[in-house]
């Protein structure tokens, strides 16, 4: 690999891929493992997606962006898509075949699928050394629930991350995939690391994510406030249950500001220049944040008069002067029209649709999104690529 990418950078107008010429074979449906996978093929890597033959499910949720899926268009961008039927002998030689010439393969199937065709990651890894694979799950490889089925919805349940988010009443569901994505990000991590260890040993490696371990992980200071500080966090809304000033208020105009007061510094000039009570310094109930949270109500009860009696561009003005973190209390649309947002270009069929750029930039980067494959779009020309020769796949 590194000579390849050495040849190909020595020619290239523009800096190469940092995974130009990695090949990539990702068995995989839904969002966590195709997240993964989207982002290597960013990267400048190969990626092989194999789908059934009514192709990955995520392409059904769906017919927003003019008329595919808004999952599918997001996150499959720049693969090579092939529908194989891996019950069938010759399908699965294909696919085997792919393996034996990639440098990672990638699964999200139920567990114990990827083995029972054969494709075990630790037998797929003594047949090829060299190869890096990529287990996601929901409940990881061992326990009593690692046969469970494991949407994002049930491991925010399950993980207690619902017990810790949005507002007291009804529960709610945080409203992205975040267990999804968090399990593909991780899957990326372990990989990315396996890559560069490959790069010094020769030898690849096995890298193992469930959503429930990525979930587990988002909920560290909540388990170590519980387990050791005997309390967990309630649910509090847009206040945060351990800092004082931090949320939303509403200006005599109704537009409605978050703001976060982090330390005693920044409190000093919020009641100086935002409140204008220099007085409340010397105030026990507020003289530091232990204080602040534990006379919450009065607190919040002063900043909401004084926001509540202010149209928005002064209590602005007055958040600008101090220093103090705001933010506004946006939309699905606001965000679209957001000054803050770039985006790039991706093609849809005959159309053109513009999504959120990567959250990183860097010199590599290609100005516009390639498109995401049709179902079995590159199927012949694959099938033809990993024919059957006389050599035998090991």
């Amino acid at each position: 690999m590194t000579d390849l990418y050495r040849a190909q950078a020595s020619q290239a107008k523009k800096p190469v891929k940092p995974l130009a010429g990695m090949l990539v074979v990702a068995l995989e449906q839904a969002v966590a493992a195709p997240y993964c996978s989207s982002r290597l093929a960013d990267a400048g890597a190969r990626v092989i997606k194999i789908e059934r033959s009514e192709g990955d499910f995520a392409r059904g949720y769906d017919r927003h962006v003019h008329g595919e899926s808004t999952y599918f268009v997001w996150i499959n961008r720049g693969k090579e898509s092939v529908a194989l039927d891996l019950k069938q002998s010759e399908d699965l030689d294909v696919l085997e075949r792919m393996v034996a010439g990639a440098d990672v393969f990638l699964q999200n199937l139920a567990p114990g699928a990827a083995a029972r065709l054969g494709l075990g990651s630790a037998k797929l890894r003594e047949r090829h050394p060299q190869l890096i694979t990529c287990d996601i799950s929901g409940y990881g490889e061992h326990g009593t629930q690692q046969q469970m089925k494991a949407y994002d919805l049930l491991v925010q349940a399950e993980s207690g991350l619902i017990s810790v988010s949005g507002a007291p009443g009804d529960w709610g569901r945080i409203g992205v995939s975040l267990c999804d994505i968090t399990a593909g990000m991780n899957a990326l991590i372990g990989i990315q690391q396996a890559l560069l260890q490959r790069s010094l040993t020769g030898v690849g490696s096995g890298v193992h994510v469930s959503l429930f371990d990525s979930a587990a992980e988002l909920m560290s200071v909540p388990y170590l406030q519980a387990h050791y500080g005997g309390r967990a966090p309630e649910r509090v809304g847009l206040k945060h249950p351990s800092i004082t000033p931090y949320g939303v208020f509403t200006c005599t105009d109704g537009r409605e500001l978050v703001i976060s007061v982090q330390n005693e510094r920044e409190w000093a000039e919020f009641c100086r220049q935002v409140l204008k009570r220099p007085d409340l310094l010397q105030d026990l109930r507020c003289v530091d944040n232990a204080a602040r949270c534990a006379n919450r109500a009065f607190v919040d009860g002063l900043v909401s008069e004084v926001f509540a009696g202010l149209a928005s561009g002064e209590v602005i003005d007055r958040l600008t002067a101090a220093q103090t973190a705001y933010g506004n209390v946006n939309s699905v649309d606001d965000l679209i029209e957001h000054p803050q947002l770039r985006t790039r270009v991706m093609p849809v069929g005959p159309h053109l649709a513009r999504l959120p750029a990567l959250p990183w930039q860097v010199e590599w980067e290609d100005a516009d999104y390639p498109p995401a494959p049709r179902i079995d779009e590159h199927g012949a020309a694959l099938r033809a690529e990993f024919a059957a020769t006389d050599t035998p796949v090991l």
